[in-house]
């Protein structure tokens, strides 16, 4: 919460973005500047109610806003030490979106297994 002029270090951006200077990228639709997902865990490790959504937005990790791939496994690794603040529906877009790209490659029989992780049967 400093002014640009006291600024010492550059932002921790995603790896994608870290050769693009000292610009703060940001956030289409919450108006969130972009961080690196090391960030965001240093913040849940201080912060156990830190917000799950930013920490799981792909575009923390890779260039491609569709990759789901690590945000899932993160997820998945986060419930199980009980962090369990994820809204039931950002938990469903995560679930459907990463097996619809497994689907997408072919791996339907592992789009399936993400999908039995969905908390809500309906």
């Amino acid at each position: 919460n400093t002014s640009e002029c006291e600024k010492y270090a550059c932002c921790p951006l995603p790896p994608y973005l870290e050769d693009s200077g000292c610009v703060v990228e940001e956030d289409d639709n919450a108006g969130r500047p972009l961080r690196d997902v090391c960030f965001h865990l240093l913040k849940l490790y201080s912060d156990r109610c830190y917000d799950l959504d930013q920490l799981l937005d792909p575009r923390s990790v890779t260039a491609d806003p569709l990759d789901f791939r690590l945000s899932w496994h993160l997820w998945e690794v986060l419930r199980a030490l009980n962090y369990c603040h994820l809204s039931q529906q950002s938990q469903g877009v995560l679930n459907s979106s990463f097996a619809a790209q497994l689907e997408s490659e072919g791996l339907w029989e592992w789009a399936v297994f993400v999908m039995l992780h969905e908390p809500d049967t309906q």
